[in-house]
């Protein structure tokens, strides 16, 4: 996906949490709690991504690795093809979550 196609999905992503109404996903509450982010907007730019690029299963799955930063090792150190294939997927979307959030 390039930058300009993720960039208009995020706008259009935008636009919809606000005509919806917003309410916090898994990802954006799990940021928040967590305390790293020092904007609670950029906690919701996550949930965005998150939203685009993982689907919910995989959404809960990666809140659980803000909550607990070392379960993420445990999964990128793992032998199962299913870790594996989730930790490529988490990898997308962290990347695409610094590009555009990090603006």
């Amino acid at each position: 996906m390039t930058f300009k196609t993720t960039l208009g999905l995020c706008a259009f992503a935008g636009a919809m949490a606000i005509a919806s109404g917003a309410s916090a996903g898994a990802i954006d509450s799990a940021c928040q709690t967590s305390g790293r982010a020092n904007d609670p907007g950029i906690c919701s730019c996550i949930q965005q991504v998150a939203d685009m690029t993982l689907s919910n299963r995989d959404q809960r799955r990666a809140a659980s690795l803000f909550r607990d930063p070392e379960k993420a090792q445990d999964v990128r150190m793992s032998d199962r093809k299913s870790d594996a294939d989730f930790w490529d997927r988490y990898k997308n979307f962290a990347s695409t979550a610094e590009g555009f959030c990090n603006q």
